[in-house]
């Protein structure tokens, strides 16, 4: 800033006041308009030079002062100053004005500066579009751009790659298409900015093809343009491509920012590839980022989800400064391992660092839930209930419903549901009607069925849930009969999946599973294990088959889960390995979980196993979960 602009304005804004309910309206220019948020008048000293000794490289120097120190009450001064002084700005200096009004957050100030320009460029515009966009103003923002084009004006790079991260919610997709198109006519389609732009666009909206094409179709990539294709398969839950194309772009000589390894640490964490987690550690590690809490959360997140708690809490306690997500991540951990008592304890000890927030209370209550600490788990709830601050949502309401349907305690559960705050939700009366399946409480799992049913008629698991209750039971013409309406509405139950990684290579297995090119070798293998571990007491446990056929046809069924596939081929040739890692689509069943507790002790193995609900670290004949699942 010039020294003679500093002197002039120091002496102009000590006398300058701003006063409420007066209006001075009169004064104000076309290309320039008050701001909008008070009345102004002015009162100016004797003592002031003549207004004419302000030009307009003095009026610009303050104002990107004011722009660059977010100084807003210092920047409506100056707007003032040039008001009162009767000074007519020119485009470029009313466009100074709007990006300061912008950069200070005050949208109406900086709407009323770009309504009230008698000129307006493409920077004008594209500014108004970039200060409704950061705000989350997202329907103003894309108001922005037709309202431009009605002027005559046309977009550049910038403009695209501004409006389109609003291109979100329900008609984000359309509008997306139709910038899309734009860009292609203006072509900005392969400016990296825009590029950029348009597949993080096609990503967040669910169309990762589109985004694949976009990416493929950039003449040149940054980190940018490669984080956001990568984010876009982790979020759309195509971990595995997420993890090809960074090897991919790993090989082509990308280079990498924290944002690109939390997105690839989800990717990880979503297939529970702890090696990968590992190699990408040591990425971060010898890439030596600044300490950012966002991708040590993603690290303590992604080793809990590989079944390594012990990884986790070393990140966890190495982290220099720690938020209430990196808490409620390592809690969340815990509670996915059955280890109760160590959510509690890490919960009290939070109190000495951080406050806890909502979703905290969640991960406690579930962690009580899936360590069975009952008492624990409704004096925590007790305690949210009593506390004006802490209003339990419909969320903690299905953590103790769960909680004491997980125990048995059913009726007590349905009476949570009838007597909380909230209407239940169809995930709250299927955690109910798990609880009833598991407990054999078929009357109460009838009723809860039928209102799910009402609810969700063509949710397959319901129909599957119910007639699995009725199996448990030897109810088998009921069984039959829901199995005929799932016929008739066309629905079909997700098959179970489980999936291990062997030499860095993903083997997918489903139930009696025969695609897989080592199948017979499999086959031979379950057998072996099976003479091996029923000479050590195993006995299959039946009831987990919920059809009507004879024990052998049943004992055949079992051997053909595809937990014990993966068992199986995680066994065969391994003659230095000391660990098995499994994850699963579905809850692992009764027999499932029987057979690795023996494996884990005949073949001195540990096992870690992923299901849909928790973790079971199975190691010399016992599981981390005490059999509480």
């Amino acid at each position: 800033m010039h020294r003679r602009s500093q002197f002039i304005l120091r002496r102009h804004l000590s006398h300058l006041h701003f006063h409420s309910g007066e209006s001075a309206s009169h004064t104000f220019p076309r290309s320039i308009p008050p701001p909008c948020s008070t009345a102004i008048s002015f009162r100016v000293c004797d003592s002031i030079p003549p207004m004419a000794t302000f030009g307009l490289a003095d009026y610009d120097d303050l104002l990107r002062g004011c722009t660059r120190r977010r100084a807003i009450k210092e920047g409506r001064v100056v707007h003032a100053h040039m008001i009162k002084s009767h000074f007519v700005t020119s485009v470029r200096l009313a466009n100074r004005l709007l990006v300061m009004y912008v950069k200070g957050g005050s949208l109406e100030d900086a709407r009323q500066v770009l309504d009230g320009m008698s000129q307006r460029d493409v920077i004008s515009w594209t500014a108004m579009m970039s200060g409704y966009s950061q705000h989350g103003r997202s329907f103003e923002a894309l108001e922005q751009l037709p309202r431009m084009l009605r002027t005559g004006i046309l977009p550049n790079e910038y403009t695209l790659a501004t409006v389109l991260p609003s291109c979100t919610g329900h008609s984000g997709q359309d509008h997306g298409r139709q910038i899309h198109s734009l860009a292609v006519k203006s072509n900005f389609d392969s400016h990296m900015f825009v590029g950029s732009s348009l597949l993080d666009m096609y990503s967040k909206v669910g169309e990762i093809k589109d985004a694949r094409r976009v990416f493929n179709m950039l003449p040149h990539r940054d980190v940018v343009s490669c984080t956001a294709i990568i984010s876009g398969y982790a979020q759309s839950g195509l971990d595995e491509e997420a993890l090809e194309v960074f090897q991919q772009l790993q090989r082509e000589g990308m280079e990498c920012n924290y944002v690109t390894f939390v997105s690839l640490l989800t990717a990880i964490a979503g297939l529970a590839a702890l090696d990968f987690g590992r190699q990408v550690h040591g990425l971060v590690i010898r890439s030596e980022l600044l300490f950012y809490v966002v991708l040590d959360n993603s690290l303590i997140d992604m080793y809990s989800k590989c079944g390594s708690l012990k990884h986790s809490r070393r990140v966890f306690d190495n982290m220099p400064e720690r938020s209430v997500i990196s808490w409620n991540t390592m809690l969340m951990g815990y509670g996915k391992h059955g280890l109760g008592r160590e959510v509690v304890q890490l919960f009290k000890s939070m109190f000495r660092e951080v406050k806890p927030n909502g979703v905290t209370f969640l991960a406690v209550l579930s962690g009580c839930s899936h360590g069975g600490l009952i008492d624990e788990g409704l004096d925590i709830f007790g305690y949210m209930v009593s506390d004006q601050r802490l209003k339990p949502e419909i969320g903690h309401y299905g953590c103790v419903v769960d909680l004491l349907g997980r125990a048995g305690r059913i009726e007590e559960a349905l009476d949570v549901i009838k007597n909380m705050p909230y209407e239940p939700t169809s995930a709250l009366w299927n955690s109910l009607l798990g609880a009833c399946r598991l407990h054999a409480k078929i009357s109460i799992g009838e009723v809860v069925a039928r209102k799910l049913l009402d609810m969700e008629p063509d949710n397959a698991s319901n129909y599957v849930i119910l007639s699995n209750i009725y199996a448990a039971s030897g109810r088998w013409q009921d069984v039959a009969r829901v199995r005929e309406s799932m016929k008739l509405k066309k629905l079909t139950k997700e098959p179970g999946r489980s999936s291990i990684q062997l030499d860095k290579v993903m083997h997918i297995f489903f139930s009696s599973d025969r695609s897989h090119p080592q199948r017979k070798e499999i086959f031979d293998k379950i057998t072996e294990v099976c003479e091996r571990i029923k000479a050590a007491g195993y006995v299959p446990d039946l009831s987990c088959v919920l059809h009507d056929v004879d024990d052998e046809q049943k004992e055949s069924i079992l051997l053909g889960h595809s937990e014990k596939l993966a068992i199986a081929f995680g066994l065969m040739g391994n003659a230095c390995r000391e660990s098995i890692r499994i994850t699963k689509n579905l809850r692992i069943c009764i027999d499932c979980h029987n057979f690795a507790k023996y494996v884990s002790n005949v073949y001195q193995m540990e096992i870690s196993l992923r299901d849909s609900s928790r973790f079971h670290l199975v190691a010399g004949g016992t599981c981390s979960c005490g059999d509480y699942w």
